[in-house]
């Protein structure tokens, strides 16, 4: 016994049998990649901070003077759950200057530059 789903569905014969997505819709508004200013004034400002980067779009440039120069123990708390989450991001964070991070996804890295090792060979001098 055979069964026309069609019918069973409420479809008529001649409906179109697909549905035409169109992928490219909503690509338009995500292609462009958004740098965004934070500041962090206490720890509960890293949610919104994490919230972004999660979207995928977002490189967070993050201000830490002000919890800097109030409690540096919220600040390493902070630090520490945005690094988290940046690892399971497979995301890439770096410091600059002394004040500033930089909290990139997957899609971006940020460039560390080598450190430069001073050797003092006392060999080579004489």
């Amino acid at each position: 016994m055979a069964f026309d789903f069609r019918k069973l569905i409420g479809k008529n014969e001649d409906a179109e049998d697909y549905i035409e997505i169109d992928l490219n819709k909503d690509a338009d508004s995500k292609s462009k990649i958004l740098v965004r200013p934070f500041t962090l004034r206490q720890f509960d400002d890293v949610n919104e901070i994490l919230d972004s980067l999660r979207e995928g779009y977002t490189i967070a440039v993050i201000d830490i003077k002000q919890i800097k120069s109030k409690d540096v123990i919220e600040l390493k708390r902070a630090i520490t759950k945005i690094k988290k989450t940046i690892e399971a991001l497979e995301g890439s964070i770096a410091g600059f200057g002394e004040n500033t991070i930089l909290a990139t996804p997957n899609f971006a890295e940020v460039y560390k530059a080598p450190e430069k090792v001073m050797k003092k060979d006392p060999v080579s001098f004489y």
